[in-house]
């Protein structure tokens, strides 16, 4: 099981649809070897180094903050029902009521569209608060997302993080 690594008061937690097999198995966040999560937080400018897995409780020294939409871990997002997103959806807002980071961010759109049960998202900032947090959402670091390069995730929240500055 993965746990969430997650305080009151953080700037960001960043929402992952849910746990990938590896991570679930190992017990680490975004510990996948196709997983780009860390490289792109460093190279974003949210952490001064590039965090290994195994050390992702380290977030939290940079006012960041993990957790996940659905808890069950699957080897694709895809294999996750409706009726999953639905069921946990109440325990997500409880969570996120009681943190209450500044933003929460979710890591593609599947999550905030089952969420907001919004057909249509854009990317980045969301025009309705989550729980009183404001809502982003990015591209997922997921190695099985081919539709964004290295290069692009970074741009993407490079600029989430120009607006964390602010």
């Amino acid at each position: 099981m993965l746990k969430d690594i997650i305080a009151k008061d953080l700037t960001v937690i960043f929402c992952g649809i849910n746990p990938g097999l590896k991570s679930a198995e190992d017990g680490h966040h975004f510990s996948g070897r196709s997983n780009r999560f860390w490289k792109v937080m460093h190279q974003s400018g949210f952490t001064p180094y590039q965090i290994d897995a195994e050390n992702d409780r380290d977030i939290l020294d940079f006012r960041l903050g993990l957790t996940t939409a659905v808890a069950r871990a699957t080897s694709r997002a895809d294999e996750l029902s409706k009726d999953e997103f639905d069921s946990s959806l109440e325990f997500f807002k409880t969570k996120i009521t009681e943190f209450q980071p500044k933003y929460i961010v979710f890591l593609g759109k599947a999550a905030y569209q089952a969420f907001s049960k919004k057909k249509q998202i854009s990317w980045g900032p969301q025009p309705e608060d989550f729980c009183g947090s404001i809502v982003w959402v990015l591209p997922n670091t997921s190695g099985l997302n081919r539709g964004f390069s290295l290069d692009d995730l970074v741009e993407y929240y490079r600029g989430f993080y120009a607006e964390t500055q602010k």
